[in-house]
């Protein structure tokens, strides 16, 4: 086979993983050089982070704990405030991709450096990347100053997320490696961490669905994730398009859309990016890649529908029609009928044929 061109670009993030690791915060804090730490969660996490905060001692400057999902202007612009009134010289996101996307976009205008903590399987913390939402609509940005200098990945964060949740997150997981696979910025690099992921995390869900304490399992799908997270910056494709619009214009859960549309997503560019499809099967241990996604789903217990989300049937034209004004580039031709039918069988739930 011969070797496509391509271009690789390794991003700096210090990443400290391990079971317990979450004590080296304060440490890690002083390695950054800051001395005033504004500590950012979303309102349910607040009680446990403020306990990860006390080991801060002196370093810490406040709780800033409204992050919430699709990062609203009006919520960055609020917390980049707080962060000057408390003379902040970096930010800790401890929580998922809602606040690990606060922090961001507190660097974004501040330059604060941003120490994340995952308690979920987002992979926001390894990317330079944000979407922010603005009159119901989600725009993303890059820019290197997002990207967080440091992550700590404890798996025993991860031990009280509801198997529920764990699912649907991981899937969102593995939806970022399925379209590094056939990103725009697809390379060699990536493509071996994408498959990678997508094992882990295909190996370790089933295992937390069952047993939510299963710490090799935890730590197993954090590794996942963190892969995961990395294969972004290749480039997004149609998938994450459809997501951002469904989430951003009509409010979704972030990650239970991710688990809905993926398989749909992948039956749309299966015969367009052949050689990805057929490693995603293998890392699923399946025949085919979108029924392969599809079963695991099922397996996992998730909601298989739009319509489960909320999403009513006479949404869907205009979920295309704003998908369609700024399209991501994507293996197979994005058109408005392909795209409205791979919407109806999402919506629907139907087995990809």
């Amino acid at each position: 086979m011969t070797l496509k061109p391509f271009t690789y670009v390794s991003l700096a993030s210090r990443v400290v993983f391990g079971a317990g690791s979450v004590a080296q915060l304060a440490a890690e804090v002083d390695r950054l050089g800051a001395r005033r730490a504004l500590v950012l969660s979303t309102p349910g996490r607040a009680a446990s982070v403020k306990v990860i905060a006390s080991s801060l001692g002196a370093r810490y400057a406040g709780l800033y704990d409204k992050a919430v999902m699709h990062t609203p202007l009006e919520v960055a612009q609020d917390a980049r405030r707080v962060a000057q009134a408390l003379d902040a010289d970096c930010c800790i996101a401890v929580g998922g991709g809602s606040t690990i996307g606060l922090g961001k976009a507190i660097a974004l205008t501040t330059g604060l450096p941003v120490l994340a903590v995952p308690t979920t399987y987002s992979g926001s913390e390894m990317t330079p990347i944000q979407g922010f939402t603005e009159g119901g609509i989600k725009r993303t940005q890059r820019d290197a100053k997002m990207l967080p200098k440091t992550v700590i990945y404890d798996p025993e964060l991860t031990l009280g997320l509801p198997p529920a949740t764990s699912a649907a997150s991981g899937m969102n997981a593995i939806a970022h490696c399925v379209e590094a696979l056939y990103a725009l910025g697809a390379n060699p690099v990536v493509t071996l961490m994408a498959e990678e992921g997508i094992r882990a995390l295909a190996a370790a869900l089933p295992a937390i669905v069952r047993d939510p304490r299963d710490a090799n399992a935890r730590s197993e799908a954090l590794y996942g994730a963190w892969l995961a997270g990395v294969t972004l910056n290749t480039g997004i494709a149609l998938h994450h398009k459809l997501c951002h619009t469904l989430g951003g214009t009509w409010n979704l859960p972030h990650a239970e859309t991710h688990a809905v549309v993926l398989p749909h997503a992948v039956r749309y560019n299966r015969d367009a990016a052949p050689e990805a499809m057929a490693r995603v099967a293998r890392a699923l241990g399946a025949k085919e890649a979108a029924t392969g996604l599809y079963d695991l789903e099922v397996k996992l217990g998730l909601k298989m529908k739009l319509s489960d989300l909320g999403v009513r049937e006479g949404d869907l034209e205009r979920v295309v029609k704003i998908a369609l004004e700024a399209p991501y580039p994507n293996p197979a031709p994005v058109t408005y009928d392909g795209v409205l039918a791979l919407l109806k069988r999402a919506h629907a739930g139907l087995r990809p044929d």
